[in-house]
């Protein structure tokens, strides 16, 4: 049987991964996932008044300010482990406000970086799976925060359409 150069191309593309023929495509995937939330959390958080920080549907469920902490909270400390340090900060879902810190952190992985192994909850993963968990929980938490929103009648960012 015969091969054609089309058939060679094929079977090149199929065999080698997407990453071999885009540079840190992982990582960049990562970095614009955590951007969005990232910018969907902060508006959130400059878009409610006030007197909406402390509200909360239930007396069992954290505020809307408790919230916004909470996120910060894990950012801290999820971030830190995908860098392979101590979180810098702690204690926002108390009332402490600071800058990013994730942004720091993923500036400074690529996807030989982000494939080095660190523990997490207790299993060893790579930096990257940190990170996306990171995003995975900035997407939850954003859901919450979109709920009290529409409770106080507040169209969420993600609602809003394109700039």
């Amino acid at each position: 049987m015969r091969r054609t150069p089309l058939a060679a191309a094929a079977f090149l593309i199929a065999a080698f991964p997407a990453a071999a023929f885009a540079q840190d495509a992982y990582t960049k995937a990562a970095k614009a996932q955590f951007d969005m939330v990232k910018e969907y959390l902060s508006k959130s958080a400059a878009k409610v008044p006030d007197d909406v920080y402390a509200f909360r549907p239930t007396p069992e469920v954290r505020s809307f300010g408790q919230l916004i902490g909470h996120v910060a909270d894990a950012n801290f400390g999820i971030c830190a482990v995908a860098a392979g340090t101590k979180p810098p900060q702690g204690g926002f879902e108390k009332g402490k406000t600071s800058k990013a810190y994730c942004d720091s952190v993923i500036a400074a992985l690529d996807d030989v970086k982000g494939a080095e192994s660190v523990m997490f909850f207790g299993s060893s993963m790579p930096k990257l799976s940190v990170f996306n968990f990171n995003i995975q929980h900035c997407n939850e938490s954003y859901g919450t925060l979109v709920a009290y929103m529409r409770l106080k009648g507040i169209v969420p960012p993600s609602s809003e359409g394109s700039p």
